[in-house]
């Protein structure tokens, strides 16, 4: 493959991706971070520069952002756009034992980790986090900057909205929907459309917090 690699964001969410990465064939040439992490390193890559920076690599390797997302996608969504609005190619990164169809579709600046399935006919926006042992059944759409984390179902004909989180071990039913920017707790399920914003959690899923 030999495809080049900066990943903007030096923290543990930045650990599981250069694991990815490295699985996936990349060269991973250095991270961006923050400036009192600049010199250090990070399983061996050195933290190169800061967002400031990234005009510097445009012309020598894609990019992937690095940062994780809980509560909120704002400085995912923050950091692609300064990717994007520098010139710069924003990566696809998909681990080798992850089964993506070859009737779904995939947004750039999508990272889908290790043992995620997404199936026929799921459409993943961009900049989206497929966590490991994460599952996209058939036909669901995951809009963009979303985070299904470890071991989440989410089941046919769903759709998220844009910024979510679906909490590890958390299921949704068939065809449900969830609207922009809520957060599904740790094995929560959702058997019904949610759309009030906040943070849901239980079986079945009731609004715990609003934001």
């Amino acid at each position: 493959m030999n495809k080049k690699l900066i990943l903007v964001g030096g923290g543990g969410h930045c650990k599981s991706v250069i694991d990815v990465a490295e699985c996936a064939g990349y060269t991973i040439l250095g991270i961006l971070g923050r400036p009192e992490e600049v010199g250090k390193k990070v399983l061996g890559y050195e933290v190169v520069g800061t967002d400031d920076d990234i005009a510097k690599y445009v012309d020598v390797a894609e990019f992937v952002v690095t940062v994780g997302q809980i509560k909120s996608a704002s400085l995912r969504v923050k950091l692609h756009e300064m990717v994007e609005q520098a010139g710069g190619k924003l990566a696809i990164v998909i681990s080798p034992t992850a089964h993506v169809s070859r009737y779904a579709q995939l947004g750039v600046g999508t990272v889908v980790m290790h043992h995620a399935v997404i199936n026929a006919d799921a459409i993943i926006g961009k900049g989206c986090i497929i966590n490991t042992f994460a599952n996209i059944e058939h036909d669901v759409i995951v809009g963009d900057y979303c985070h299904v984390s470890t071991g989440a179902m989410v089941n046919g004909g769903c759709m998220l909205g844009k910024g979510c989180f679906v909490g590890s071990q958390s299921a949704l039913s068939n065809g449900v929907t969830i609207g922009d920017g809520i957060i599904i707790s740790a094995g929560a399920f959702v058997s019904r459309p949610l759309f009030e914003t906040g943070v849901y959690a239980g079986n079945p899923a009731m609004l715990k917090t609003k934001q």
